[in-house]
């Protein structure tokens, strides 16, 4: 039995003795919580102040509630799948997405028109209110049932220039670079990624636990003279998932000798 003497609102002395119990490994990762019942012989306190305690913990993200089964001590954090985030090619000149064969579609593609964002213009150097082809996509990993949402979004500018493209705009990230190149673009590629909490469709989408953030990352393709051609959001679990990335030295231009 633990008795509470410390300072502070009854819950949140109780939230406090449970999330040492939590980080001490008393309670260990991916196990139920005890029973409202064994919490409120072990604290001596009332089944309100127990509901409080939990749901601030929930709040922190150190506990998750299982529907039907009841809270559980969130998982001690390791990721069940690493995102490769680099870009191949083969020897033919096609590209390859490391994680390409990890990823099934949950759902068919949803392709649509659209426009550029203050947030989206900024990325592709667009004003507001451009017209963009869109195309957005839910994925799953089969062996994690990790999901993520990807999304594509083209300049009609940057279509219209390539027939095929503006024919189809919802093909896979991989056929829109081969079709760039094929334009005479040589292509490199910037990335952002950032944490936030999801929004309600989000959270949905993705299958996410309470108080999870998501890692929400920005890919653009830049082009000839460095032009921005399109931009691929993803998004996932920060509960789920890791990044990886290759980096390399970039060359730096040689210095002049002075006369």
């Amino acid at each position: 039995m633990t008795e509470i003497q410390r300072p502070g609102a009854l819950y949140q002395q109780v939230a406090a003795a449970i999330r040492e119990a939590i980080l001490s490994g008393e309670f260990e990762p991916g196990a139920p919580l005890p029973s409202e019942a064994q919490l409120i012989e072990r604290y001596k306190v009332s089944r309100p102040t127990v509901r409080n305690a939990v749901a601030a913990l929930r709040a922190e993200g150190l506990i998750e509630v299982r529907h039907g089964k009841g809270s559980f001590v969130r998982s001690d954090g390791q990721p069940s799948v690493t995102i490769d985030r680099r870009v191949g090619r083969t020897p033919d000149g096609r590209f390859v997405m490391p994680n390409g064969a990890v990823w099934d579609e949950a759902e068919e593609p949803t392709p649509y028109r659209s426009h550029s964002t203050k947030a989206t213009g900024q990325l592709l150097e667009l004003g507001d209110e451009e017209a963009l082809f869109g195309c957005d996509r839910l994925l799953i990993d089969p062996a994690s049932g990790t999901r993520a949402m990807h999304r594509t979004l083209i300049p009609f500018e940057v279509a219209e220039g390539i027939p095929m493209l503006a024919e189809a705009p919802d093909r896979r990230p991989a056929s829109v670079y081969w079709l760039l190149t094929q334009a005479g673009h040589k292509l490199w590629w910037s990335e952002t990624v950032r944490a936030h909490m999801p929004l309600p469709d989000e959270r949905a989408a993705l299958q996410l636990p309470e108080a999870t953030p998501i890692l929400h990352l920005a890919r653009v393709t830049h082009g000839t003279d460095d032009r921005p051609l399109i931009l691929e959001e993803l998004r996932v679990g920060a509960d789920r998932a890791e990044l990886a990335y290759r980096i390399t030295a970039d060359k730096q231009p040689a210095r002049r000798a002075h006369a």
